[in-house]
């Protein structure tokens, strides 16, 4: 149990805020639910704490008959009231995190840390020229993917109401608020958090494709559009104080993609046709954030050729589309009012993109007229101060051009081959293509794609399945022409295990016309087919199998169009769910350094794409860490990240905090990008003692995960009674479905509701299991080992990440709590025998971990997160308890329950909400 904690002088402004949010839920759950309720709720709230604090017997038999009696309607409300305090305290943490930024921006000489002036300023210190600066812009990349899976547990208008009240905080920092503005603001908050209250937690339906597509295209309107720009405008501007003497000209390094609305592996949802309209959509919301920028910069630029002197060229723009585009009554009435007129122009032909033969036909041509504005602009304002607005909108439409963000293409392996074996079979070449040898495919698959002749029949003669297959790949063509080639750049091979696998995308992309081999030999190729080396068997093969394909010269041709660029993506769930979190990141690790000097042979740029998940059981972690922690060297070409649905409220709900996370991400990629540019040649990049004891780590690890994962019998019981896997299924946060196959077999299970169920009952054994049994043995070898690790811990990024993760896990995770699912297994010899191994892991994890770092406790290391964990417990605690109480009596019903199943899933919700984490 948690013992009393330190208090944090920099977290006063916070406990202030809680206190005064959870004043006022107690004041609602009296006006709502009586006095009673009120009272239930802070004796459960104090007996949890009182046995955080202290363990007594007494205490926990009362906890446990104050909750086993109690019945609806209160049971509900009580559950409620304890998931509401996450909800609001999610906010004021939110708040705290500006709060504190401001705060160190306002107070201190130094220049914050992780801050784009410290990466700057730490290049000038250690005497970086700004020749090796300009090769790193060159290349230097960073793309963020988001993702609906998992799909927030939170619904959207709870998330707008956290919104409000971070908004409402933030303005009673105001020191300068006069009583009767500070009581307004009060009665505000107090009202949010009324509607909070009164609002259901839960979404009714299963959200659909489209749900998620509108969820995601949220935080580009809220957030992305206005911060993006801002990122790199302060990469150049910080570039200038420091390095005066160059002119700076900052590339589009830091973008955003996304799969929603791409990503069909496993989701039957996700048709051509969702494709289709998601890309209408997104092309929608870019559209009305150009018009309302182009709305706003007509009414600023009033400037008048009776006061200044345009440029010839503006005055040439006006001339040839002002009467071919606008009507008279569009036209802007003041003729001396010249960018106002040509502002009325583009406005139109913006609003007209997609509709009419008015609106732009490309990006570029919006982009063109934007050049000649600016242009003219600087020709009558002073030069030392460039007009920002305009600036400002041209690296917008660079970035986001008219399709927003370019939209990822993922299937499953299985699915290309069954669709090549039916086409192959139709057209006679071959009767059972899945059932040839790797070798035999090879060959049938390079002859299709060196004949430039089609292939396929007309699609009525194949089966819907292939058919479907046929028309993504035709919608992907047929996006490129509407909405541009960056629409849909890479496609993603889920389960990649041979050279054929992408293979038989290329060919599926020649019938579509976007592989194409020209008469004269030539070849044109628009998509990126990338792996996603998933499984610990997988990434093993991946050098073989990529290097197989780098020697065929038509796959060398189709990476000779794309630049000789190859994009891999690396699975994290999969991997961890293998083999253990330490196994797999580092074979994912070793799997980089392995295909990037491979590839290099070749003279081949990688840009690996890491499928990092939102929990620490499926790589999770703060962004700035998550690139900290790659081998140095595979950073130049390139770091492609995905940004999972449960993170994108923390990050991306406010903009300062968007802006923060941001931030920290490219000061991270700037030092380390740089670093390896200037050291490269060095080849002091790692150390092979650490790599040597990292194999024999993982080894031990991977051992000790399997014999419980794989060859205990008993396991898998375990796992389905002892947790909520069952009753996940109806939380409706997501649309694709908990497995990939209806058997109830292991393997079959997705990563997601495998991690999600251990974190709701605390055991949160994916992020930490075996890790200590690896760690230890080691350590216990000789006297010289435990040096060696805390040696590694403070000099090598990568294993930082993975002990400070594994500190994050073991802190969140509470298994005397745990304990209480115990009893929802049938066989109690297996609940225990399974626990007590468990245990004994989970305590020989901390205790090394703690001799590693050398804190006494866990997350010594990092105060404000350990007292935002600390300050969560005794509010999670009654949620576990209820949630063992609710899914005890759940089961044991007869007949379906739906008020029951309900209280399940707000418990469910709850626990979500106060680890902040799902899946």
């Amino acid at each position: 149990m948690t013992t009393e904690l330190k208090v944090n002088d920099s977290s006063l402004p916070l406990r202030r805020d809680v206190k005064l949010l959870g004043q006022m839920l107690g004041e609602i759950l009296i006006s709502h639910g009586g006095v009673e309720l009120f009272e239930k709720v802070e004796k459960i709230r104090n007996m949890c704490k009182s046995l955080r604090n202290q363990y007594e017997e007494e205490i926990y038999t009362a906890l446990k008959k104050e909750i086993s009696t109690l019945s609806n309607p209160m049971r509900m409300q009580v559950v409620r009231a304890f998931s509401m305090y996450f909800h609001l305290i999610n906010a004021a943490e939110q708040n705290h995190r500006i709060r504190r930024r401001r705060q160190y921006q306002l107070e201190s000489e130094n220049v914050q840390p992780a801050s784009i002036e410290s990466a700057i300023l730490s290049l000038k210190e250690n005497h970086i020229s700004k020749e090796v600066i300009q090769e790193v812009l060159k290349t230097l990349s960073l793309e963020l993917v988001i993702t609906a899976h998992p799909t927030e547990a939170t619904k959207r208008s709870i998330l707008e109401i956290q919104q409000r009240i971070a908004a409402i905080l933030e303005k009673l920092d105001n020191p300068m608020l006069t009583k009767r503005e500070k009581k307004k603001l009060e009665e505000g908050l107090f009202n949010e958090i009324t509607i909070l209250w009164q609002t259901d937690e839960l979404r009714h339906n299963k959200p659909s494709v489209m749900d998620e597509v509108r969820n995601g295209l949220y935080y580009f309107d809220q957030t992305l559009f206005e911060v993006l720009p801002e990122i790199h405008y302060e990469v150049k501007d910080s570039l200038e104080r420091n390095y005066p003497e160059e002119k700076w000209d900052v590339p589009n390094f830091l973008r955003f993609g996304s799969w929603i609305g791409g990503d069909r592996d496993g989701n039957p949802n996700v048709t051509h046709d969702v494709t289709w309209e998601t890309l209408i959509r997104q092309r929608r919301v870019v559209l009305k954030k150009y018009k309302g920028v182009l709305t706003d910069l007509m009414k600023r630029y009033s400037h008048s050729t009776t006061r200044v002197d345009v440029s010839e060229e503006l005055l040439q723009l006006l001339e040839a589309q002002e009467d071919k585009y606008l009507t008279e009554d569009k036209k802007w009435p003041v003729k001396t009012e010249v960018y106002r007129r040509v502002f009325a122009v583009m406005i139109e032909r913006v609003r007209q993109v997609g509709k009419s033969e008015v609106g732009y036909q490309s990006a570029e041509e919006l982009l063109k007229d934007l050049y000649v504005i600016q242009s003219s602009l600087k020709s009558h304002h002073p030069a030392a101060h460039e007009l920002r607005s305009i600036r400002k909108l041209i690296r917008q439409v660079q970035l986001f051009g008219f399709h927003l963000a370019t939209l990822d293409i993922r299937n499953h392996s299985g699915e290309h081959e069954a669709a090549i074996t039916e086409i192959l079979r139709k057209v006679r070449i071959t009767e059972n293509y899945a059932e040839l040898s790797e070798e035999e495919k090879l060959t049938i698959l390079q002859n299709i794609l060196i004949d430039p002749r089609p292939l396929l029949l007309l699609n009525e003669d194949y089966s819907e399945e292939t058919q479907e297959m046929i028309k993504v790949f035709q919608m992907i063509k047929k996006g490129h022409e509407v909405f541009g080639k960056r629409s849909i750049s890479v496609y993603l091979v889920s389960m990649t295990k041979s050279p054929s696998d992408l293979l038989e995308v290329l060919v599926l992309a020649k019938e579509a016309g976007i592989y194409r081999l020209h008469a004269d030999g030539t070849l044109e190729s628009h998509l990126n087919v990338a792996p996603l080396l998933e499984t610990i068997d997988d990434l093993s093969a991946g050098p073989t199998i990529m290097e197989t394909l780098f020697k065929m010269p038509l796959y060398r041709n189709h990476l000779q169009f794309l630049g000789d660029r190859q994009e891999i993506m690396l699975g994290y769930s999969d991997g961890s769910k293998d083999g253990g979190t330490l196994t797999a990141n580092w074979k994912l690790y070793k799997a980089q350094i392995e295909i990037h000097e491979m590839a290099k042979r070749y003279e081949i740029g990688l840009k690996f794409f890491h499928g990092r998940g939102g929990s620490l059981g499926r790589g999770g972690g703060p962004l700035n860490k998550s690139i900290l922690s790659q081998p140095a060297e595979t950073i130049g070409d390139g770091v492609k990240i995905t940004e999972q649905g449960e993170v994108l409220s923390s990050r991306y709900l406010l903009e300062d905090i968007a802006y923060r996370s941001l931030e920290q991400a490219t000061s991270t990629l700037l030092k380390v990008a740089t670093h390896v540019s200037k050291d490269a040649d060095q080849g002091k990049l790692r150390n092979s003692e650490w790599e040597k004891a990292l194999d024999e780590i993982s080894s031990e690890s991977l051992g000790k995960y399997q014999s419980l994962v794989f060859n205990d019998p008993d396991f898998l019981t375990y796992f389905n009674q002892a947790t909520p896997l069952r009753e996940l299924g109806d939380l409706n946060i997501g649309s694709r479905p908990m497995s990939r196959k209806k058997q109830g077999r292991f393997e079959d299970l997705r990563a997601i509701p495998w991690v999600f169920a251990w974190t709701q009952s605390r055991q949160l054994l994916p992020a930490w299991f075996a890790a200590g049994t690896g760690l230890d043995n080691f350590a216990s070898k000789n006297g010289k080992n435990l040096t060696l690790l805390q040696e590694m811990y403070q000099k090598w990024p990568f294993f930082q990440s993975t002990i400070d993760n594994l500190h994050m896990a073991l802190m969140k995770a509470d298994l005397t709590t745990a304990k209480e699912y115990l009893s929802l297994v049938e066989d109690q010899t297996i609940a225990e025998r399974i626990f007590t191994t468990i245990l004994e892991e989970f305590e020989k994890t901390k205790a090394i971990l703690l001799k590693i770092t050398g804190d006494q406790e866990l997350l010594d290391h990092t105060p404000n997160i350990k007292e935002s964990v600390y300050r969560r417990n005794p509010y999670v605690d009654p949620l576990n308890f209820l949630q063992v109480e609710l899914i005890k009596e759940l089961r044991s019903q007869n007949e379906p329950n739906d008020e029951l199943l309900t209280e399940v899933l707000l418990t469910i919700s709850g626990i979500s909400a106060g680890l902040r984490n799902t899946g």
